[in-house]
């Protein structure tokens, strides 16, 4: 494969936000966290009973097995830097977490393993969809009981903070994270995931994919594409198109897609496994669907592009923020400080396939480092303004 231009980052995986009823955030990664089909939302792995114990370096030490995921995608990864727990003051008293969206299981895994490591902590989680929890703190006001909102979808963290229910975080929490993932301090990315297109190898060459996704409807293969409109991070990209390209460009761009006879999936994992077996030649997903299929079936002929510099590049983030109410704000940062320790990010790097949001620690597989990629200037706080987005795609017939 020849060098190909920073601006169009393309690479082999393996080489070795949805309702609109809700008030405030309504829609607003909604389809992330519920689906039916029993697998993990946005910012998920493929299940939350994946065995620990590391298959790599094992000069990373015994806590770091006990973070690190097992698998083919977790093997033989280097030392990794960042912040190390040991490091980290101690977690001690009693925090309420609001857990949005349906990786539940996987964010109460680490919350154990930080219970396990410090036995004067516990933490009180609350499940439910990102649209959900966002609106339930909004409606709660300053009688909320939470102290930590930890959502899949930086627009319900967005929604929650544009009610000034949320603090701002100090620097030592911020700063490891690249600044468009902590938008004026007020809650902070956990773990991303990258917009992408998955391709099956036998039907298409990378070179088949337009570098930019608003050439799709006319590139020759819309037709034999899918898609997932009423899934949450699916309609998180088409309002981040809305947003950067403009309404009228973005109904051209749907209708032109529906024109050309693209085909609909529950869900983004659908999506990704329809493209492995050949019923589509590619579709849009988050980037982790398809390293999923590929750990679950490692000849499988899927591949992955990311266009480049437009809504198709968004990055989207899981993130924390700590609720302006609490009466626990110290032991509520600190909490925070240890979803962007070392081990912890290892763990949404090995486990759920994200992307971490620190330099120190890589991206399984061979994914592009995030820095690596090319995603547009766009405000993630604007996610949150799913309304608009879900009556356009109404208006079309595409829901």
């Amino acid at each position: 494969m020849t060098d190909e231009p920073t601006s169009k980052r393309r690479r082999r995986l393996l080489a070795s936000l949805a309702s609109a009823g809700l008030v405030g955030v309504a829609g607003c990664g909604g389809g992330d966290g519920t689906e039916t089909d029993g697998t993990p939302g946005d910012g998920n792995g493929t299940d939350t009973d994946t065995p620990s114990g590391s298959d790599g370096d094992d000069s990373l030490g015994a806590e770091f097995s006990e973070f690190r995921g097992s698998g083919v995608l977790a093997q033989g990864r280097d030392e990794v830097g960042g912040t190390r727990i040991e490091e980290l003051p101690n977690l001690d008293g009693e925090l309420t977490i609001y857990l949005g969206g349906g990786e539940g299981g996987l964010y109460r895994d680490l919350i154990n393993k930080f219970e396990n490591i410090y036995p004067d902590f516990s933490a009180t989680p609350r499940v439910s969809g990102t649209a959900d929890a966002a609106n339930t703190i909004i409606t709660e006001g300053s009688a909320t009981p939470a102290d930590v909102f930890w959502s899949v979808d930086a627009g319900s963290l967005a929604a929650v903070a544009a009610e000034d229910l949320t603090s701002e975080l100090p620097s030592e929490v911020t700063d490891p994270v690249p600044d468009e993932f902590h938008p004026n301090s007020e809650w902070v990315g956990t773990a991303g995931r990258a917009r992408a297109i998955p391709y099956n190898t036998e039907a298409l060459d990378e070179s088949d994919i337009p570098d930019d996704v608003m050439d799709l409807p006319d590139s020759g293969i819309a037709g034999e594409m899918g898609w997932g409109p009423t899934y949450g991070a699916f309609q998180a990209f088409i309002t981040a198109m809305r947003i950067t390209e403009g309404e009228e460009a973005t109904r051209q761009w749907l209708q032109g897609m529906v024109d050309a006879g693209i085909t609909e999936y529950a869900n983004e994992f659908f999506v990704s496994n329809a493209v492995a077996d050949g019923e589509i030649q590619a579709g849009f997903a988050n980037h982790y669907y398809a390293l999923r299929v590929q750990a679950a079936r490692p000849s499988a002929p899927i591949d992955l592009a990311f266009t480049s510099g437009d809504a198709g590049a968004l990055i989207n983030v899981a993130g924390a923020a700590v609720l302006e109410p609490s009466p626990k704000q110290e032991l509520a940062q600190n909490f925070v400080r240890h979803l962007l320790s070392a081990e912890a990010q290892e763990y949404f790097a090995t486990r759920a396939y994200a992307y971490p949001m620190i330099p120190g620690v890589p991206p399984v597989g061979d994914l592009p480092r995030i820095d690596e990629l090319n995603p547009p200037e766009f405000d993630l706080a604007r996610l949150s303004e799913i309304g608009p987005t879900v009556e356009l795609m109404r208006e079309v017939g595409v829901l």
